[in-house]
């Protein structure tokens, strides 16, 4: 962000810290780095302040049951040495389990092997289609943004999470990408399902393994 400095003149790259959306500038004679105030311009201000989220949809029965059973998933990727997190595509309309899967980051040697992509892709595989537009994703943890870059790729429904990841959270804790405008696909998560359980089975396994 480009700011500057009204004692000297000169502009620099700096934080948003303190900004409050206002024009407001501080004391000239003070030396402080201000927002240059071409930054207010309509054009740079979508970028710059925050967009309200959509609100949240609430959980269905099915979505409840399917949460159980990537909970299940998960604790059996614990099992095998694994970070439990699992994930479930159904059909919407039919509640019909499609794929399942948990982390195999560790058994397949993959940076890439998160229970949500593991199950998206065998999805796609078995119905034959990319294009998931009918399913629903329930993953224990919310997506990272390599795994919501799946999810918009793959055009779902529909998406259930559990726990907040606030470290590597790309669906609310630290990006909104589901519900990004710029993108060509857009899906409101369900945040929340049965987020107590999936947070303390994460919080369970991270202890055995410091013990």
């Amino acid at each position: 962000m480009l700011l500057i400095s009204k004692a000297h003149g000169t502009p620099r790259h700096g934080s948003r810290d303190g900004f409050n959306g206002t024009n407001s500038a501080t004391d000239p004679s003070s030396g402080q780095w201000v927002l240059c105030w071409r930054l207010m311009w309509p054009p740079f201000r979508r970028f710059l302040l925050p967009r309200s989220a959509s609100p949240a949809p609430s959980p269905t029965p099915t979505d409840i049951s399917m949460m159980s059973r990537a909970l299940e998933v998960a604790r059996a990727a614990a099992a095998m040495g694994e970070t439990p997190v699992g994930a479930v595509v159904y059909e919407t309309q039919t509640g019909k389990i499609v794929a399942e899967a948990g982390n195999r980051r560790e058994a397949d040697h993959d940076p890439a092997g998160h229970a949500e992509l593991i199950a998206i892709r065998e999805a796609a595989r078995l119905l034959a289609d990319w294009r998931l537009n009918r399913c629903t994703l329930v993953v224990t943890l919310e997506p990272c943004a390599m795994c919501a870059g799946a999810i918009v790729a793959a055009r779902l429904g529909r998406v259930v999470y559990g726990a907040d990841d606030p470290k590597a959270g790309a669906t609310r804790s630290l990006y909104h990408l589901l519900e990004d405008p710029r993108l060509n696909h857009r899906v409101t998560p369900v945040r929340g399902v049965m987020a107590a359980e999936s947070a303390a089975l994460l919080r369970e396994f991270f202890a055995s393994r410091r013990a």
